[in-house]
Protein backbone atom coordinates (compact mmCIF):
# COMPACT_ATOMS: atom_id res chain seq x y z
CA UNK A 1 0.00 0.00 0.00
CA UNK A 2 1.26 3.24 -0.96
CA UNK A 3 1.81 5.58 2.24
CA UNK A 4 -0.29 8.91 2.71
CA UNK A 5 1.21 12.31 1.43
CA UNK A 6 0.74 15.36 2.53
CA UNK A 7 0.89 16.82 -1.09
CA UNK A 8 3.32 18.97 -3.16
CA UNK A 9 6.11 21.16 -0.91
CA UNK A 10 5.06 24.47 0.17
CA UNK A 11 5.94 27.26 -2.49
CA UNK A 12 8.41 28.80 0.24
CA UNK A 13 9.93 25.29 0.28
CA UNK A 14 10.13 25.10 -3.04
CA UNK A 15 11.32 28.75 -3.90
CA UNK A 16 14.22 29.02 -1.74
CA UNK A 17 15.39 24.93 -2.12
CA UNK A 18 15.35 26.16 -6.03
CA UNK A 19 17.22 29.53 -5.16
CA UNK A 20 20.21 27.45 -2.98
CA UNK A 21 20.04 24.32 -5.24
CA UNK A 22 19.33 25.54 -8.78
CA UNK A 23 16.97 23.49 -11.34
CA UNK A 24 18.89 20.14 -9.89
CA UNK A 25 16.69 20.04 -7.21
CA UNK A 26 13.25 19.88 -9.02
CA UNK A 27 13.44 16.29 -8.95
CA UNK A 28 14.54 16.08 -5.85
CA UNK A 29 10.89 18.31 -4.60
CA UNK A 30 8.90 16.31 -6.74
CA UNK A 31 10.17 12.96 -4.44
CA UNK A 32 10.21 14.66 -1.34
CA UNK A 33 6.45 14.54 -0.30
CA UNK A 34 6.73 10.55 -0.81
CA UNK A 35 9.90 10.22 1.02
CA UNK A 36 8.57 12.13 3.88
CA UNK A 37 5.19 9.28 3.81
CA UNK A 38 7.63 6.97 3.43
CA UNK A 39 9.84 7.76 6.75
CA UNK A 40 6.28 8.41 8.66
CA UNK A 41 5.42 4.94 7.99
CA UNK A 42 8.29 3.24 8.58
CA UNK A 43 8.69 5.58 12.15
CA UNK A 44 5.06 4.95 12.74
CA UNK A 45 4.37 8.41 12.57
CA UNK A 46 1.24 10.33 11.59
CA UNK A 47 1.72 13.12 9.34
CA UNK A 48 0.36 16.34 10.15
CA UNK A 49 1.57 19.32 7.85
CA UNK A 50 4.18 20.40 6.60
CA UNK A 51 6.50 23.25 8.12
CA UNK A 52 7.31 26.38 5.70
CA UNK A 53 11.36 26.55 7.15
CA UNK A 54 14.58 25.72 5.88
CA UNK A 55 17.04 26.08 2.77
CA UNK A 56 18.24 22.64 2.40
CA UNK A 57 15.50 20.32 3.26
CA UNK A 58 11.44 19.93 3.54
CA UNK A 59 10.35 19.72 7.23
CA UNK A 60 6.60 18.31 8.24
CA UNK A 61 5.08 18.32 11.39
CA UNK A 62 3.83 14.41 12.61
CA UNK A 63 2.79 12.27 15.91
CA UNK A 64 4.04 9.39 17.87
CA UNK A 65 1.79 6.48 18.67
CA UNK A 66 1.51 8.07 21.64
CA UNK A 67 0.38 11.95 20.39
CA UNK A 68 3.92 13.29 20.44
CA UNK A 69 4.84 16.16 17.95
CA UNK A 70 8.09 15.28 16.43
CA UNK A 71 9.92 17.35 13.41
CA UNK A 72 10.11 15.34 10.30
CA UNK A 73 12.96 16.61 8.33
CA UNK A 74 14.15 15.24 4.46
CA UNK A 75 17.44 16.60 3.20
CA UNK A 76 18.25 17.01 -0.21
CA UNK A 77 21.71 16.32 0.34
CA UNK A 78 22.36 12.87 1.43
CA UNK A 79 25.99 13.97 2.64
CA UNK A 80 24.78 16.91 4.39
CA UNK A 81 22.27 14.49 6.04
CA UNK A 82 25.11 12.55 7.17
CA UNK A 83 27.12 14.80 8.81
CA UNK A 84 24.12 16.73 10.62
CA UNK A 85 22.63 13.32 12.00
CA UNK A 86 26.33 12.80 13.09
CA UNK A 87 27.08 16.04 14.86
CA UNK A 88 23.34 15.99 16.56
CA UNK A 89 24.48 11.79 17.70
CA UNK A 90 27.53 13.26 19.61
CA UNK A 91 25.41 16.30 20.91
CA UNK A 92 22.64 14.10 22.16
CA UNK A 93 21.04 15.32 25.48
CA UNK A 94 22.67 19.31 24.90
CA UNK A 95 21.15 21.93 24.00
CA UNK A 96 20.35 21.00 20.36
CA UNK A 97 17.42 18.96 19.00
CA UNK A 98 17.92 15.13 19.65
CA UNK A 99 17.30 12.68 17.19
CA UNK A 100 14.34 10.51 17.40
CA UNK A 101 14.82 8.10 14.36
CA UNK A 102 16.68 8.39 10.78
CA UNK A 103 16.35 6.39 7.98
CA UNK A 104 19.86 6.84 6.08
CA UNK A 105 18.37 5.72 2.91
CA UNK A 106 15.35 8.14 2.38
CA UNK A 107 17.83 10.85 4.16
CA UNK A 108 14.91 11.39 6.86
CA UNK A 109 14.75 12.05 10.72
CA UNK A 110 12.73 12.28 12.81
CA UNK A 111 13.82 15.31 15.42
CA UNK A 112 12.06 16.31 18.90
CA UNK A 113 10.17 19.70 18.50
CA UNK A 114 11.73 21.74 20.14
CA UNK A 115 9.39 24.34 22.83
CA UNK A 116 6.02 22.81 21.43
CA UNK A 117 5.67 24.41 17.89
CA UNK A 118 7.33 24.76 15.09
CA UNK A 119 10.14 27.52 15.22
CA UNK A 120 10.16 27.00 19.44
CA UNK A 121 9.21 29.15 22.52
CA UNK A 122 9.91 32.90 22.95
CA UNK A 123 13.59 33.37 25.08
CA UNK A 124 12.65 34.98 28.35
CA UNK A 125 15.57 37.17 28.78
CA UNK A 126 19.36 37.71 28.61
CA UNK A 127 19.45 35.95 25.23
CA UNK A 128 23.37 36.81 24.52
CA UNK A 129 24.28 35.49 27.49
CA UNK A 130 22.65 32.12 27.77
CA UNK A 131 23.16 31.72 23.68
CA UNK A 132 26.57 31.82 24.56
CA UNK A 133 26.40 29.23 27.33
CA UNK A 134 24.69 26.74 24.88
CA UNK A 135 27.30 27.65 22.61
CA UNK A 136 30.15 26.31 25.46
CA UNK A 137 27.81 23.51 26.17
CA UNK A 138 27.36 22.17 22.39
CA UNK A 139 31.90 22.31 22.69
CA UNK A 140 32.10 20.68 25.67
CA UNK A 141 30.03 17.97 24.65
CA UNK A 142 31.78 17.77 20.96
CA UNK A 143 35.29 17.47 23.08
CA UNK A 144 33.91 15.07 25.50
CA UNK A 145 32.10 12.55 22.49
CA UNK A 146 33.71 10.58 19.69
CA UNK A 147 34.49 12.47 16.81
CA UNK A 148 32.26 12.45 13.87
CA UNK A 149 32.54 11.69 10.42
CA UNK A 150 32.46 15.59 9.13
CA UNK A 151 34.53 18.23 7.72
CA UNK A 152 37.40 19.29 9.41
CA UNK A 153 37.46 23.51 9.68
CA UNK A 154 41.20 23.55 8.15
CA UNK A 155 39.84 21.76 4.94
CA UNK A 156 36.69 23.93 4.68
CA UNK A 157 39.06 26.56 5.34
CA UNK A 158 41.85 26.09 2.82
CA UNK A 159 39.43 24.24 0.57
CA UNK A 160 36.36 26.10 -0.02
CA UNK A 161 36.77 29.40 2.34
CA UNK A 162 40.11 30.48 0.74
CA UNK A 163 39.46 29.86 -2.97
CA UNK A 164 36.21 31.67 -3.34
CA UNK A 165 37.72 34.75 -1.33
CA UNK A 166 40.25 34.83 -3.88
CA UNK A 167 38.52 33.94 -6.96
CA UNK A 168 35.86 36.68 -6.03
CA UNK A 169 38.66 39.08 -5.26
CA UNK A 170 40.13 38.70 -8.77
CA UNK A 171 36.62 38.93 -10.69
CA UNK A 172 34.53 41.26 -8.86
CA UNK A 173 34.45 45.23 -9.46
CA UNK A 174 34.67 46.49 -5.75
CA UNK A 175 35.63 49.79 -6.17
CA UNK A 176 36.00 51.97 -3.03
CA UNK A 177 35.62 48.81 -1.27
CA UNK A 178 38.81 46.98 -2.59
CA UNK A 179 41.51 48.61 -0.40
CA UNK A 180 39.81 47.57 2.74
CA UNK A 181 39.09 43.91 1.15
CA UNK A 182 42.50 43.64 0.24
CA UNK A 183 43.89 44.74 3.70
CA UNK A 184 41.73 42.20 5.58
CA UNK A 185 42.85 39.60 2.92
CA UNK A 186 46.56 40.38 3.81
CA UNK A 187 45.56 38.34 7.32
CA UNK A 188 44.08 35.41 6.15
CA UNK A 189 46.96 33.73 6.22
CA UNK A 190 47.55 34.06 9.90
CA UNK A 191 44.92 32.24 10.95
CA UNK A 192 46.02 29.53 13.09
CA UNK A 193 43.75 26.68 15.28
CA UNK A 194 44.81 25.64 18.63
CA UNK A 195 44.57 22.19 19.05
CA UNK A 196 43.55 22.10 22.19
CA UNK A 197 40.49 23.80 21.28
CA UNK A 198 38.84 21.25 19.08
CA UNK A 199 35.51 19.82 19.13
CA UNK A 200 32.52 19.56 16.92
CA UNK A 201 31.67 22.73 15.30
CA UNK A 202 28.18 24.30 14.46
CA UNK A 203 29.36 26.43 12.43
CA UNK A 204 25.62 27.84 11.30
CA UNK A 205 25.03 30.50 14.31
CA UNK A 206 22.74 32.67 12.40
CA UNK A 207 19.84 33.66 14.82
CA UNK A 208 17.27 31.22 12.47
CA UNK A 209 18.95 28.44 13.98
CA UNK A 210 18.54 28.98 17.72
CA UNK A 211 15.37 28.26 18.76
CA UNK A 212 13.71 28.12 22.47
CA UNK A 213 12.65 25.64 25.13
CA UNK A 214 9.74 25.76 26.99
CA UNK A 215 11.58 26.87 29.69
CA UNK A 216 13.91 29.87 27.81
CA UNK A 217 16.60 27.34 27.45
CA UNK A 218 18.40 27.57 23.49
CA UNK A 219 18.71 24.91 21.36
CA UNK A 220 21.15 25.19 18.44
CA UNK A 221 19.77 23.73 15.67
CA UNK A 222 20.54 22.83 11.81
CA UNK A 223 24.15 22.83 12.14
CA UNK A 224 26.67 22.48 9.24
CA UNK A 225 28.90 20.96 11.54
CA UNK A 226 32.62 20.63 11.51
CA UNK A 227 35.80 19.47 13.36
CA UNK A 228 38.40 22.12 14.62
CA UNK A 229 39.18 24.98 16.61
CA UNK A 230 36.00 26.80 19.09
CA UNK A 231 37.02 30.51 18.16
CA UNK A 232 35.27 29.71 14.50
CA UNK A 233 31.78 29.37 15.81
CA UNK A 234 32.62 31.97 18.54
CA UNK A 235 33.71 34.30 15.69
CA UNK A 236 30.79 33.21 13.55
CA UNK A 237 27.64 33.86 15.95
CA UNK A 238 29.91 37.05 16.98
CA UNK A 239 29.18 38.51 13.10
CA UNK A 240 25.98 36.80 11.90
CA UNK A 241 23.87 36.41 14.83
CA UNK A 242 22.39 39.62 14.52
CA UNK A 243 24.37 41.17 11.68
CA UNK A 244 25.16 44.95 12.32
CA UNK A 245 23.53 45.07 15.87
CA UNK A 246 25.60 44.38 18.84
CA UNK A 247 28.48 42.85 17.20
CA UNK A 248 31.27 44.58 20.01
CA UNK A 249 28.83 43.09 22.89
CA UNK A 250 28.73 39.33 21.41
CA UNK A 251 32.75 39.52 20.77
CA UNK A 252 33.06 40.67 24.40
CA UNK A 253 30.44 38.17 25.81
CA UNK A 254 31.92 35.16 23.38
CA UNK A 255 35.48 35.94 25.06
CA UNK A 256 34.49 36.24 28.48
CA UNK A 257 32.20 32.32 28.11
CA UNK A 258 34.63 30.37 26.16
CA UNK A 259 37.97 32.39 27.24
CA UNK A 260 39.16 32.78 24.26
CA UNK A 261 40.89 36.33 24.46
CA UNK A 262 39.64 39.05 21.77
CA UNK A 263 43.00 39.68 19.73
CA UNK A 264 42.34 35.79 19.00
CA UNK A 265 38.41 35.82 17.73
CA UNK A 266 39.05 38.95 16.01
CA UNK A 267 41.09 37.82 12.59
CA UNK A 268 38.66 35.23 12.26
CA UNK A 269 35.90 37.46 12.89
CA UNK A 270 37.53 39.58 9.95
CA UNK A 271 37.66 36.22 7.98
CA UNK A 272 34.44 35.59 8.04
CA UNK A 273 33.02 39.23 7.53
CA UNK A 274 35.35 39.27 4.35
CA UNK A 275 33.77 36.27 3.01
CA UNK A 276 30.60 37.25 3.82
CA UNK A 277 30.84 41.05 2.59
CA UNK A 278 32.08 40.17 -0.87
CA UNK A 279 29.24 37.00 -1.09
CA UNK A 280 26.66 39.64 -0.19
CA UNK A 281 28.54 42.19 -3.23
CA UNK A 282 28.65 39.47 -5.64
CA UNK A 283 24.59 38.58 -5.19
CA UNK A 284 23.41 42.08 -4.72
CA UNK A 285 21.92 41.34 -1.00
CA UNK A 286 20.17 43.40 0.26
CA UNK A 287 22.47 43.10 3.48
CA UNK A 288 25.58 44.13 2.01
CA UNK A 289 25.22 47.38 4.16
CA UNK A 290 25.14 45.59 7.18
CA UNK A 291 28.10 43.56 6.64
CA UNK A 292 30.23 46.69 5.18
CA UNK A 293 29.25 48.46 8.23
CA UNK A 294 30.90 45.11 9.96
CA UNK A 295 33.86 44.60 8.37
CA UNK A 296 34.96 48.30 8.43
CA UNK A 297 34.01 47.89 12.14
CA UNK A 298 36.66 44.91 12.57
CA UNK A 299 39.30 46.51 10.53
CA UNK A 300 39.15 49.47 12.29
CA UNK A 301 39.40 48.05 15.74
CA UNK A 302 42.81 47.96 17.28
CA UNK A 303 45.03 44.86 18.29
CA UNK A 304 42.27 44.39 21.43
CA UNK A 305 39.15 44.09 19.09
CA UNK A 306 38.03 47.42 21.00
CA UNK A 307 38.01 51.13 19.24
Amino acid sequence: MTAQTLGEVPPGCRRRLLDHYGPSAEAWLRAAPSLLAEAAERFKLSLKGYHDAGHASAVALATTLDGTPVILKAWYEPLRYRHEIAALTVWAGGPTADVIEAADDLSVAALELVGGQPGGAAPLGRERQMVAGAIQGLHSLGRRGPRPDVPSLAHFRQQVVLPRIRQRVQSLDLGTWATLVEETCEGLPTLREDPDRTTVLHADLYRENVIFDGGGHPRLIDPHPLVGDAVFDWAFWTVYYDLEREVADRLATAARISRIAVPEITPWCRALAVDGFLYYWEIDDPALPKIAKVLSSLMASGPEGGR
